[in-house]
């Protein structure tokens, strides 16, 4: 059984997409996915993979960390 976590990624996608006066659809092209992929990684519903989240970074020409940052969950279990 996969042991949850309770890690997150939370993002700044949208405030760098609105700064850039870019539509989700134009971004989309951009890094090569969806508008809806867009969509949902703003609203916090979709975690990128790394590949997806270098590319967003290096498109806005800024470090990986400046946009996704990781949230570490408790481990409930722990002794």
């Amino acid at each position: 059984m996969k042991k949850d976590f309770g890690d997150s990624i939370t993002n700044k996608v949208y405030e760098y997409r609105v700064l850039a006066r870019m539509s989700q659809q134009e971004l989309a092209e951009k890094v090569g996915v969806s508008k809806q992929t867009i969509f949902v990684m703003e609203k916090g519903n979709y975690i990128p993979t790394m590949l997806l989240a270098f590319r967003i970074a290096q498109f806005f020409n800024v470090d990986v960390n400046d946009i996704f940052t990781y949230v570490k969950g408790s481990d409930q279990n722990a002794n």
